[in-house]
């Protein structure tokens, strides 16, 4: 299997599948002499972390990460920082009974379509257990872009249910179950997904992640686009179908005035007078705040009844038992924030390279 690496100069290369022993990956390019301990890493993983309220898979897993390599004496050497996550609470039996059913939704056809054989325990390579890895190197990137670059997430549509913009708080992210900055939005999808997880369904949502400080000039034109690099990590990340920057699909309807970003001189430089660009032009950032929105579906596994084919060819039913997100998008707060945070860590070390 080819495609386990994302990077140019930091990389980040992950292993293991759901039910294995573990996960794990190395993280490449990070610059030498920057402090870095387990804890930094550790942070971010419990920020992600199942089982942490009724609204998420209660697979107990308490992701405790191991730095194997690439540290000494509490500083990055410059060599590769290798990581390892053990799985600590994997019942692999939930999957015994539907082992050679195709789960709508899911990766099982077209893994078994292409490799000729694939682990049906919980996906394995292709479940959302991967991501967890994904965080402790957006730990890392974190790291490298150092504190004046802030990149921060939050669940602004769960469903059909959107925030109030007008409500917009940060702080209030770190207060609900959701990472929702709305309170009154936080407090109507409790019931709405308790609802959602008695009816044995599932429902999707919107993440939207902000990154300011981002420096003017990183990105290239072309096939490097800051825009295009964003757009396919967080495409890699499971369950996602959609990305938008900025005004994203709403520019569409909108005329070149209304979308365009007007300048003026403030202090000797010139300013934006909106961001609809979402902080990327010409596939270069502005130095405005990046602004990313991620559409993830509705988690697939889910217990009501379906219809699908076995590996026969025999048409079935199929309902999903188990451990399982009801709302996948909750958790994958803290995994676009990551992903985000890689590619500016790399397009970073990239623009210091060409240009000093």
């Amino acid at each position: 299997m080819t495609g386990n690496t994302f990077g140019t100069l930091f990389r980040v290369t992950t292993f293991g599948e759901s039910h294995g022993p573990a996960i794990g990956g190395v993280v490449d390019g990070v610059p030498p002499r920057l402090p870095l301990a387990e804890a930094d890493l550790q942070r971010e993983l419990d920020r992600r972390r199942p089982g942490q309220s009724r609204h998420t898979t209660q697979r107990r897993e308490p992701d405790r990460v191991q730095i194997l390599s690439g540290i000494f004496e509490g500083l990055t050497t410059g060599t590769p920082i290798g990581l390892l996550i053990a799985n600590e609470d994997a019942r692999s039996k939930d999957y015994g009974a539907i082992k050679d059913l195709f789960r709508p939704g899911h990766a099982d056809f077209t893994y078994l379509a292409k490799y000729g054989i694939r682990d049906y325990r919980g996906g394995g390579r292709s479940s959302a257990r991967e991501t967890a890895v994904r965080v402790a190197a957006g730990a890392i990137a974190r790291m490298v872009l150092g504190d004046a670059v802030r990149i921060r997430g939050a669940l602004v549509q769960m469903g059909p249910h959107g925030i109030d913009r007008a409500r917009w708080d940060w702080d209030e992210t770190a207060r609900n179950p959701f990472w929702c900055p709305d309170a009154a939005a936080a407090e109507a999808w409790a019931d709405h997904l308790d609802g959602v997880r008695k009816s044995a369904s599932s429902v999707g949502g919107i993440v939207e992640v902000v990154a300011s400080g981002v420096p003017v000039g990183l990105g290239a034109p072309v096939f490097d686009r800051l825009d295009a690099d964003i757009a396919k990590a967080m495409v890699s990340i499971p369950a996602v179908k959609g990305v938008e920057l900025g005004s994203g699909f709403a520019a569409a309807a909108r005329s070149g005035l209304e979308n365009n970003d007007a300048m003026r001189m403030k202090d000797g430089r010139p300013v934006f007078l909106s961001n609809n660009a979402g902080g990327v032009l010409g596939g270069i950032s502005t130095g405005q705040d990046i602004v990313v929105r991620v559409a993830i579906k509705p988690t697939s596994s889910i217990a009501t009844p379906q219809r699908t084919v076995n590996v026969d060819g025999a048409e079935v039913e199929i309902a999903t038992t188990g451990r399982h997100d009801p709302c996948v998008a909750i958790r994958g707060v803290p995994v676009c924030e990551a992903m985000l945070a890689c590619v500016l860590a790399d397009h970073l070390l990239r623009q210091r390279a060409q240009c000093g």
